[in-house]
């Protein structure tokens, strides 16, 4: 028995606004079909006493304290710039006043 008729994959199309021909009903409609399946078998093997996971693996996230340390001061940081307006790296203009946002 089909998981999902050609009806339905009709109304789905409709759904998504999509122009779909005939034969591509009952292509996507077989596809659909064997997707369908597919899950509900991984539904199927998936035990009650297995928890669900995102990941196949155990992660451990790894966090460092923040620290303080020196850094650049704003003035070293632009010394190396081409170009500077205003204690800001001054860069070409990629878009005009005219395009809308």
């Amino acid at each position: 028995m089909a998981a999902i008729s050609r009806e339905e994959v009709a109304h789905l199309a409709r759904l998504s606004r999509l122009a779909v021909t005939e034969e591509e009903l009952d292509m996507f409609a077989g596809q659909l079909d064997v997707i369908l399946q597919a899950v509900a078998q991984v539904g199927e093997v998936a035990a009650a006493d297995i928890p669900p996971t995102s990941h196949s693996v155990p992660l451990t996230n790894i966090f460092r304290e923040d620290v303080v340390t020196p850094c650049l001061t704003p003035q070293e940081v632009l010394s190396g710039a081409p170009d500077v307006e205003d204690q800001r790296f001054r860069v070409p203009r990629i878009l005009s006043e005219d395009v809308a946002s």
